[in-house]
């Protein structure tokens, strides 16, 4: 690919032999503009608009270090690649205090040069060019598979490819595939709900099933308390696969991962979908074996999960281990909390097993929808990644995850649902004793569309709680969310654009789960 039109200056006071050099970039099409000693050469950045700096750093007079930062002094963002004969350590460490943007050690050939140009310079566009090309493949694959019977390992492969491309898509200019790629997000969030209406209960019986919330412990956790491992076992609530990877590689320099994938039970909503992580039970059974550990008000998930300990404590019995120190448990819901967990986990000594629940995502998922401000920050799923970044960044949870790295322990970190943006409404009936959240409701009578939602008549098919004869779930699919006919167009347009969970969707319901093993 030929560049036009860019402008390279080249600082070296032996330039007369780089004539061969300049000459073949000249062919590549960059404008380049020899000077042999840094106060011609500076005088010429005040005087002209370059893209680039070509700085060989042993010159008569001042040297390309101490010439660097009297560029950078002029153009702050002008990018400079030095080029010297020493790979010094102490060299290199000075030249990139002050930001240089690559250091190649001499003797180079022209396509050396040729090839850091163009990473630096023309990669946006080099990108630009690439990316429809490679959409085009995965989309056509993606398209073709959706034609074939599907099982859950399929779902996964689709999901994350389409989560990449989101990723992909955050970081270029806009190249016209966004609508195309939000259309195929959409027809397979279309077609994966109708496989999982097919194949839920098929899961729930054991037939090709795959890692479900019930099994976290048991595949992950369990078999390294066995071995004498020491385990943190962090559970980002409501935090979504494509949030995942936006922080994954913020904890890389700090820890090896190994990533894997599992789904979350129905309702991908916290009062089940956690409680079903910490006890290896679904609702219904917790609900049988240990009734008083169980409260069925979706409105109240602070209180409805208040036995978490608890129900790790007895599955952690179950399985005979004796943890030695004690099974440790905290949920940070606020600043506050973040700040003494950081205390406690700096002081701590050996552990065993060490539970920690992280709420934030989940309640900046809730917030959105009732603060303009944060609607505003985060208009749309781009802009929540971004916002989930950076709270990231500057959160507890990185904080402990750095301390925690210094042990000779292992993390498994998951989420126990994800969130889907919600923008279509959809027509729900209930009396008033039904719950109100808006990706599925529970209570007696109820009724939906059902291309656009499930309706469950018999709860002890999806292993979900009893109790009042008649009393029914409804779980929307793909992206609606339920709103009741009376003032439907009012509620339609106050809820529109929420991230909501509960219901059935990729984003919901596949989900990370992860292996961290201090580097």
């Amino acid at each position: 690919m030929k560049i036009e039109n860019r402008k390279v200056l080249w600082i070296d006071d032996e330039v007369d032999g780089l004539k061969s050099h300049i000459d073949f970039l000249r062919g590549k099409g960059y404008d380049v503009t020899p000077v042999s000693n840094s106060d011609d050469a500076l005088s010429l950045v005040k005087e002209n608009q370059y893209d680039a700096v070509l700085l060989d750093q042993i010159m008569p007079g001042r040297q390309g270090i101490n010439t660097l930062p009297l560029i950078k002094e002029i153009e702050p963002s002008l990018p400079v690649i030095m080029i010297t004969k020493s790979d010094e350590e102490e060299l290199m460490d000075e030249a990139i205090r002050n930001r240089i943007s690559e250091f190649l050690v001499k003797p180079l050939s022209p396509s050396t040069i040729l090839s850091v140009l163009k990473r630096i310079l023309d990669q946006d566009k080099i990108i630009g060019t690439k990316v429809p090309q490679d959409y085009t493949i995965d989309f056509n694959n993606i398209r073709a598979m959706m034609d074939r019977a599907l099982d859950w390992r399929d779902w996964i492969e689709i999901y994350l490819k389409l989560v990449e491309w989101d990723l992909e898509f955050d970081q270029i200019e806009k190249t016209g595939l966004e609508e195309a790629h939000t259309e195929l997000k959409k027809d397979c969030n279309a077609l994966f709900s109708s496989y999982i209406e097919k194949e839920y209960t098929n899961w729930l019986n054991g037939i090709n099933s795959p890692t479900l919330s019930v099994d976290i412990l048991d595949k992950y956790v369990i078999p390294l308390l066995r071995e004498n491992e020491q385990v943190y076992f962090i559970v980002v609530d409501c935090l979504r696969m494509d949030q995942w990877f936006t922080i994954e590689n913020l904890l890389r320099p700090y820890f090896h991962i190994t990533r894997d994938y599992y789904y979350s039970i129905l309702p991908s909503a916290t009062l089940y979908s956690r409680n079903a992580i910490f006890s290896g039970l679904f609702p219904r059974e917790i609900e049988q074996k240990y009734p008083k550990y169980w409260e069925e008000n979706p409105e109240e998930e602070t209180s409805t999960n208040q036995y978490e300990k608890k129900l790790l404590e007895i599955k952690i019995e179950q399985t005979g281990l004796k943890l030695r120190p004690p099974l440790r448990y905290f949920k940070i819901f606020d600043a506050r909390g973040g700040e003494e967990y950081i205390q406690h986990v700096s002081s701590a000594g050996t552990v065993s097993l060490a539970a920690l629940v992280v709420n934030f995502i989940d309640i900046l998922t809730h917030k959105r929808s009732q603060i303009d401000i944060l609607q505003q920050i985060s208009p749309d799923e781009p802009a929540f990644r971004s916002l989930t970044k950076s709270w990231f960044l500057h959160s507890a949870l990185f904080e402990i995850l750095k301390i925690i790295a210094q042990r000779d322990v292992t993390v498994i970190l998951t989420s126990d649902h994800g969130s889907v943006l919600s923008n279509r409404a959809s027509r729900a009936f209930g009396n008033r004793e039904t719950s109100t959240s808006l990706r599925f409701k529970m209570g007696n009578n109820l009724g939906c569309n059902p291309d656009e939602a499930i309706h469950i008549t018999d709860p002890k098919l999806y292993k979900l709680p009893g109790g009042s004869i008649g009393k029914n779930y409804i779980l929307a699919k793909e992206d609606y969310y339920f709103v009741y006919p009376n003032q439907f167009h009012e509620y339609k347009r106050q809820f529109k654009g929420g991230f909501q969970h509960g219901g059935i969707s990729m984003e919901e319901m596949i989900l990370p789960c992860v292996i961290m093993k201090p580097r």
